[in-house]
């Protein structure tokens, strides 16, 4: 029953996504209707993954023969994207695009984290490898290195390259990956003008 209950966790997580992508004004902690849900893992690549990898955690606790090696092949050849023999993905993980993505190791996935497209997650020199925790968007080309934490709610932007830790709810962006300041209002930008001026 777990792997039934993680597939539709998945399911109603990526609907919900969907909703979101599409400016719904629905309140986003309802639970989706199941055609809602059903339509939204049909239509997604990234739910396939989900399913392979759930079935692939099934085989590694009844101790199938191959039958982990042999969805792993298949999710790679089909998808384009590469998730180590060991690694367990939180409940409504998404990949937005499965192409060019590796998580290896002893990569640890949090819940609802959304991965953009061709990312590394996996050692830097054989020291570790990355937990990253709920609700973390892993933007494209982004790599994630050696056993660092990616803090709940990060945002880590476009092929950056981070090596060390991420504070919760932080956005890291460059190579290597730094905390961006907030963006001061244009209020705030303004009274810095005036008072210069004087």
């Amino acid at each position: 029953m777990g792997v039934l209950r993680k597939l539709l966790t998945d399911a109603v997580e990526l609907a919900r996504g969907m909703r979101a992508k599409g400016g719904a004004p629905a309140d986003m902690n309802a639970t989706p209707p199941l055609k809602e849900a059903v339509k939204a893992a049909l239509s997604q690549d990234g739910y396939k993954v989900l399913l392979s990898t759930r079935l692939r955690e099934a085989a590694r606790r009844w101790h199938v023969p191959g039958a982990n090696h042999a969805l792993r092949l298949a999710t790679t050849v089909l998808y384009g994207i590469e998730i180590g023999n060991d690694i367990e993905l939180g409940d409504g993980v998404n990949f937005v695009h499965t192409l060019g993505t590796v998580i290896g190791g002893t990569s640890k996935v949090g819940a609802r984290v959304k991965f953009m497209g061709n990312n590394t997650v996996g050692t830097a020199k054989d020291n570790g490898c990355p937990i990253i925790e709920d609700d973390v968007v892993v933007g494209c080309g982004a790599r994630v290195l050696g056993p660092i934490r990616v803090g709940r709610g990060a945002f880590i932007g476009a092929n950056a390259v981070v090596l060390s830790d991420v504070p919760p709810g932080a956005v890291v962006t460059g190579i290597p990956a730094k905390v961006r300041e907030p963006r001061k209002n244009d209020a705030d930008a303004d009274d810095a003008k005036t008072n210069g001026a004087e």
